[in-house]
């Protein structure tokens, strides 16, 4: 027959029963909380971004013709200039310097040997005249006796002769009268100082030199306002189209053979509502050493694009406004992405923890292209698995977890 149960034994079984579900309870491991993204399918893009600024396509320099006095440009900035009729700027002549005690004393020596010298030429000519004169009266009173036959037809062509060889030495002596008082006025302007056309502004010379601008648009910057005394190429204003520009970018070389010409960007934080398209149309062959804000020497590339898209949205941009470019490398419509922020090292490869069954299991993963936010999965995970954002060291193969 059937042996009775022993109440005692029975008590002492399920008391011990639940001190083993006590202990298991209080001892086994607590799931870990953690963050959980997933693995999906959707649209990437990887682009490298960089700092620009926006440039006027043709920019005209118009510089100084002439060393000069400017004058004051009254032009400011953004106001509009009309091809050969807005005039820039105005330029008088550069007045004389100041003249030293030594090159004064000279100066005024010049002025009197240019004196004695119209002087002597003056006689000249006075002397040159009366011997025309007498050569003159010598004709006539050989032509007289020539008619009486007293004087032969040789001693009257002897007298004709020194009537002309008379005249041409009072031309010459006039013209030598000429030459002199030109010497004395050029002797006497070099006594001209800054303080005589300071007491004469109205003296015969004081003449101006209009620049006018070569193309329609507006100005861009003054690089001269003031009055001053300039040589002659002295750049004065700059002067472009606002409604033409482009987008000027220094790449990093590294960043630079990634991309190619017709590659489409996106402006950002130009300041509008909305990024703005845009396409690179060249990029330049010579690089250039840049040296960034921590001191580091940098290889750069400079690149341009322009812009795509009505013009009106952008109309407030101008001449070396800054903005945002970012230029697409590579893009695909249907990519499966996970969160950057669960990949890590095992390794040499990279993996990820994924979650199953309340527990972390490894898996490594093949990565393609990444971004600032995401990586291309070539292998390894399958779309909407569930894997640890930001894995800490307490989270391991087999582990429990549990989503925060």
């Amino acid at each position: 027959m059937p042996m009775k149960a022993n109440p005692r034994m029975l008590l002492i079984a399920a008391f011990s029963a639940a001190v083993l579900a006590a202990l298991y309870v209080a001892f086994r491991p607590k799931p870990i909380s953690v963050d959980l993204g997933r693995a999906t399918v959707g649209p990437m893009r990887v682009a490298v971004e960089e700092e620009g600024k926006t440039r006027v396509r043709n920019v005209y320099t118009i510089s100084a013709p002439v060393a000069g006095k400017l004058l004051r440009i009254a032009l400011q900035p953004g106001d509009p200039v009309v091809k050969n009729e807005t005039v820039v700027a105005v330029i008088l002549p550069a007045a004389p310097s100041f003249l030293d005690h030594r090159a004064r004393h000279e100066a005024e020596a010049q002025v009197a040997a240019a004196t004695a010298a119209v002087e002597l030429a003056e006689a000249e000519a006075r002397q040159a005249k009366s011997e025309l004169e007498f050569a003159e009266s010598e004709l006539r009173r050989s032509d007289a006796l020539a008619r009486s036959q007293v004087v032969s037809e040789r001693v009257r062509e002897r007298a004709r002769i020194e009537v002309e060889v008379r005249k041409a030495a009072l031309v010459r002596a006039q013209a030598s009268v000429e030459v002199r008082r030109r010497e004395l006025e050029t002797a006497r302007s070099r006594l001209i100082g800054p303080e005589m056309l300071a007491s004469h502004p109205d003296a015969p010379g004081a003449c101006c030199l209009e620049v006018r601008s070569p193309v329609s648009g507006q100005v861009l910057k003054r690089l001269q306002v003031s009055e001053t005394v300039l040589a002659a190429g002295t750049p004065l204003v700059e002067i472009g189209d606002t409604s033409d520009i482009e987008i000027v970018v220094d790449l990093l070389s590294t960043d630079a053979v990634k991309i190619a010409e017709g590659a489409l960007a996106r402006i950002e934080g130009w300041g509008g509502p909305q990024a703005l398209p845009a396409r690179v149309t060249r990029i330049e062959p010579a690089g250039f050493t840049k040296v960034s804000a921590l001191g580091i020497e940098e290889q750069r590339v400079r690149t341009i694009l322009d812009f795509e898209g009505a013009p009106e949205v952008r109309r407030r941009l101008g001449h070396e406004y800054r903005l945002f470019v970012s230029i697409t490398t590579w893009s695909a419509d249907a990519a499966l992405r996970a969160p950057l922020a669960a990949l890590f090292r095992s390794g040499d490869r990279w993996a990820v923890f994924r979650e199953e069954a309340g527990r972390a299991r490894l898996v490594p993963v093949e990565v393609g292209q990444r971004n600032a936010e995401f990586a291309e999965i070539l292998s390894g995970l399958k779309p909407g698995d569930a894997i640890v954002l930001h894995p800490s060291d307490r989270v391991g193969d087999g582990v429990p977890i549990r989503s925060r």
